[in-house]
């Protein structure tokens, strides 16, 4: 029975995983003003935007009734479906807007690049750039991201305390300062850092989600859990540090296959462990080095202001430990705290849930390693 059930939420979750060809990811979004002007370069989603598909809160663009044509869509020659952006632009950037001193910025859509086809069971990056003319004399301006659009990842060029942050759909970022303006002290840069590192956590961070959850399942005792958070949030400090300083440059390539395969590595010792051995917080320790160094490749896309680095760097680290300690609660009080002294808990509920991550951490591995 129980070897049924674990096989069955194996087979589950390779199927959801499966899904992941059509996850929905963040636009990254960079800003920048120079002379007079101001720039908006995003990397986008281009098929899911001429497809009119809502991605605010969706996670897989099969739960869309519009996945079919977007499916079709990943498949036309780059000069098609450029010119289908160019000709549905109008509607696709309602609710796209800059205003400076009060001002709305009329936005021109500058250029579009669309990537080569490739496989078609992956999303492919279009580029986007759009320009516009500032009032004179403007010294910030805010950015209003549709209602629709996803989450936009935003980093600002050209200003040593640039902004950085999410802004989900529908909504509208503060004043950003230009160059030239007052530009946001170590307080309010350090404050602004947190929710970007609590956001690559939840929701976004289902790697580093899972590899908490593995730790958890070994046990929901708090002593064994205290070593192996301990030992996994000072490697990834030091990672992440390193990383954002760019001291240690790791191509993704063989950092994200490792990340993938450690969350297999701690799940399947669960299954076969009952308690903690003396050598396995080591082992989440040299985990944690490469999963720090997957945090710094999200500092990398946004920047960091050079001017308040240290801020920066450490309210996103903050923001990463409050996003890894909610998993562990909400873990905790979803079945730590009511079953976790149950004679049961092991064989009903922590081993087929490891073997769960297992599956999903394996097939990652393999993705990640030969796609």
């Amino acid at each position: 029975m129980l070897v049924s059930r674990v096989m069955a939420a194996g087979a589950a979750v390779v199927i959801a995983a499966a899904a992941m060809a059509h996850e929905v990811l963040p636009t990254i979004g960079q800003l920048s003003t120079e002379d007079g002007a101001v720039r908006l370069e995003l990397r986008v989603n281009a098929e899911a935007l001429v497809a009119g598909i809502d991605l605010d809160g969706l996670e897989d663009t099969n739960a869309s009734a519009q996945s079919d044509r977007y499916d079709a869509l990943r498949a036309l020659p780059p000069e098609a479906l450029g010119s289908m952006v160019e000709a549905q632009w109008a509607e696709i950037s309602a609710g796209l807007e800059i205003a400076a001193e009060g001002q709305a910025v009329p936005l021109t859509l500058e250029s579009v690049e669309v990537s080569e086809v490739g496989n078609i069971d992956l999303a492919r990056p279009s580029r986007l750039v759009l320009t516009g003319m500032l009032p004179e004399g403007a010294s910030s301006l805010e950015l209003s991201w549709p209602d629709g659009h996803g989450t936009l990842a935003l980093r600002q060029t050209g200003v040593e305390e640039g902004f950085a942050g999410y802004i989900e759909g529908g909504s509208r970022t503060g004043p950003i300062q230009m160059a030239g303006g007052q530009a946001a002290g170590g307080w309010a840069t350090f404050v602004d850092y947190i929710p970007v590192g609590f956001d690559h956590i939840l929701p976004k961070g289902l790697d580093h989600i899972l590899f908490v959850l593995g730790l958890f399942f070994l046990s929901p005792a708090l002593g064994p859990l205290l070593w192996q958070v301990s030992a996994f949030t000072l490697a990834h400090t030091v990672t992440l540090a390193l990383g954002a300083l760019g001291w240690v440059v790791v191509s993704p390539a063989i950092v994200e296959p490792l990340i993938a395969a450690s969350i297999a590595f701690i799940a399947i010792e669960n299954i076969f462990s009952t308690n903690l051995h003396r050598w396995r917080p080591a082992v989440v320790f040299g985990f944690g080095l490469l999963h720090g160094l997957g945090f710094a490749s999200v500092l990398q896309e946004f920047g960091l202001p050079q001017a308040q680095f240290i801020p920066a760097l450490i309210g996103f680290n903050v923001g990463v430990e409050l996003g890894q300690l909610t998993v562990i609660a909400l873990a905790f009080l979803a079945v730590g705290a009511w079953f976790g002294r149950k004679s049961w808990y092991r064989a009903a509920i922590s081993i087929p849930a490891s073997a769960a991550i297992a599956c999903v951490g394996i097939y990652w591995a393999v993705e990640r390693t030969f796609l």
